[in-house]
C-alpha cells in the first residue's frame, strides 16, 4: 500500500492535484496522501536502512535551516511554519523512495511513472505548438502562451515557443532538467540482444524525450545533456574523445537552433552572473541563516538561476552546509555503485521475513554487472540534474531527493549482497560536507571574478 500511495504522490507532484483530481484538488488531496503514506510507512520503518544514511540527518538539518531562515531572518514565526510546510513535501520524496522503492522492480515502476509524465507534457505542448495561436492573441502584450507552452520574444523579436509542464515544472528550463534526468533512467529497461523490446521500451521513448528537450529550447538542459554524453562516453572511449564528440554535438545542435536562437556565451549569460554576484552579496550580509526560504526574489526581483547561490543566499552557511551534507554522500555513493572497481562479486542476500509468521520475501537475483549498470544510470541522471542545476534555482525540488533515494536503494542492494564497503559514516561525511560547501562558494567567486575580467 505504501508503494502505491508513494507512486500516486509523485504523479500528483509533477502533474499537480488540479490536473489529476479536478475540483477535488480543493480538498488538499496531496496533504491527505502524505498523511496516508506516513501511516502506511510505519510498518516499513523498523527494517529500513533509511536511518543509517547521512542524508536523513541532512534533511532534518535542512528543515531546521528553513525554519531558522524565516524565524531569524524575517522574525516571522507564521512564515517559518509556512516555509517548512513548503519544504517537507519535496524532501519527503527521499524517504518514500528509500522506504518503498527498495528493489529493482520497484525502481523500474518509478521510472515507468516518470516517463509517461514527461511524455504527457510533451504531447500537450506539441499539440499546442501545432495548433498555433490566433493573431489577436499574439498581438496582446500580456500574452504568455498556454499552460504547456511558454510564449516569449526571441533576441530577434520573433516569437519563441517553449514547452513546459505544470506546477513545479512550469518553467521550460525546469522541465528540460527533468527530461535530461529521465533519459538515462529509461535505459533501465534495456536488455541485451532484445532488439524489439529495446526499440519499443528505450529507443523510441528516449527519442521523444530528446525531442522534448529540444522543444524546451533550454540552454541549461543542452549543457546538461552534453555533460551526460561525456560521462557516458569517457568509460568506453576515454575522456578526450568524449569531450571532442560533445564539442561536435554542441556545434551541430546550435546549428539546428536547439536554443531557439539564444546564444550561449559569457555576454549572453551576464544577467545570470549578475544575479549570482548579488546573491553572494546577500550571503555576506546574512551569513548564518540567509534572507529566508523562497524569499530571494523579494531582494533581487528575480531568482538567482543557480542552485548553490539560491541555497546559500536563502538559508545562509548553516543551510548550505546541510544541503552539502545531503549532496556529498549522494554523489559519493553514486560514484561507488557506478564503479566496477569498487564492486565485488559478493553473494546472494539472506531472504527477509514477511509480515506474517513463516513468510519470507523473494530476493531479487542481481549480480555485480546489474548493480553497476543501475548505479551508472542513476549517476548519469544525477549528473544531468546537477549540471542543469548550476543554471537553475532547483536547490530543494523533489527530483533531487528522488534521485538521492534511488542512489541509496541501489547502494543498499550492493551492501546486502556484500559487493561494496559500508557507507561512509556521518562523522566522516560531516567534515567533507563542510569542505564541499566552502569549495562551492569559492568556485562561484572565482567564476564571477573571471567573468568580470572578460568584460
Amino acid at each position: 500500500m505504501g508503494f502505491i500511495l508513494s507512486i500516486l504522490y509523485f504523479v500528483t507532484y509533477y502533474l499537480t492535484p488540479t490536473t489529476l483530481f479536478g475540483p477535488l484538488a480543493a480538498a488538499h488531496i496531496e496533504i491527505i496522501l502524505a498523511v496516508l503514506i506516513s501511516f502506511a510507512s510505519l510498518v516499513s520503518l523498523p527494517k529500513s536502512f533509511i536511518f543509517r544514511t547521512p542524508q536523513s540527518m541532512a534533511l532534518i538539518g535542512l528543515g531546521l535551516a528553513v525554519v531558522l531562515s524565516v524565524l531569524i531572518g524575517e522574525h516571522w514565526a507564521g512564515g517559518a511554519v509556512q516555509a517548512v510546510l513548503g519544504f517537507i513535501p519535496n524532501a519527503f520524496g527521499y524517504f518514500l523512495v528509500c522506504l518503498h522503492c527498495n528493489s529493482r522492480k520497484r525502481l523500474q515502476i518509478l521510472v515507468v511513472i516518470l516517463l509517461p509524465i514527461c511524455l504527457f507534457v510533451i504531447a500537450h505542448g506539441f499539440i499546442d505548438l501545432v495548433r498555433g495561436f490566433p493573431n489577436d492573441l499574439l498581438s496582446d502584450p500580456d500574452f504568455t502562451g498556454s499552460p504547456y507552452l511558454l510564449a516569449m520574444r526571441a533576441d530577434g523579436g520573433n516569437w519563441l515557443f517553449r514547452i513546459r509542464g505544470l506546477g513545479e515544472i512550469h518553467d521550460p528550463n525546469d522541465f528540460g532538467q527533468l527530461l535530461v534526468c529521465v533519459i538515462p533512467l529509461t535505459f533501465i529497461f534495456w536488455r541485451a540482444k532484445q532488439m524489439l523490446r529495446n526499440f519499443v521500451c528505450v529507443i523510441l521513448p528516449v527519442s521523444i524525450l530528446l525531442f522534448g528537450v529540444y522543444l524546451t529550447h533550454s540552454r541549461g538542459a543542452l549543457l546538461a545533456l552534453l555533460a551526460v554524453a561525456v560521462v557516458t562516453g569517457r568509460r568506453r572511449i576515454g575522456t578526450v574523445p568524449s569531450l571532442a564528440i560533445a564539442a561536435g554535438l554542441f556545434v551541430a545542435l546550435m546549428a539546428l537552433n536547439f536554443t531557439g536562437g539564444r546564444a550561449i556565451s559569457a555576454d549572453a549569460g551576464s544577467d545570470r552572473t549578475a544575479l549570482w554576484g548579488e546573491s553572494l552579496q546577500l550571503l555576506k550580509s546574512h551569513p548564518l541563516f540567509g534572507v529566508g526560504f523562497a524569499d530571494l526574489p523579494d531582494y533581487l526581483g528575480h531568482t538567482a538561476h543557480n542552485s548553490v547561490a539560491v541555497c546559500a543566499a536563502e538559508l545562509g552557511l548553516f543551510g548550505l552546509y546541510f544541503w552539502c551534507l545531503y549532496l556529498f554522500p549522494t554523489v559519493n555513493d553514486a560514484l561507488a555503485v557506478a564503479s566496477p572497481a569498487r564492486l565485488s562479486d559478493g553473494k546472494p542476500p539472506v531472504p527477509e521475513e514477511g509480515l506474517y509468521p513463516g513468510e519470507t520475501r523473494k530476493v531479487e537475483q542481481l549480480d555485480k554487472d546489474e548493480i553497476n549498470r543501475l548505479g551508472s544510470l542513476v549517476l548519469l541522471a544525477l549528473t544531468g540534474f546537477l549540471v542543469a542545476g548550476w543554471f537553475l534555482s532547483r536547490s530543494f525540488v523533489m527530483t533531487l531527493f528522488i534521485l538521492g533515494g534511488m542512489v541509496e536503494v541501489i547502494f543498499e542492494m550492493a551492501l546486502q549482497r556484500e559487493m561494496i564497503a559500508p557507507r561512509m559514516r556521518l562523522v566522516r561525511v560531516a567534515p567533507y560536507s563542510g569542505i564541499l560547501a566552502a569549495a562551492l562558494i569559492l568556485l562561484m567567486y572565482v567564476l564571477l571574478r573571471t567573468v568580470n575580467l572578460m568584460h
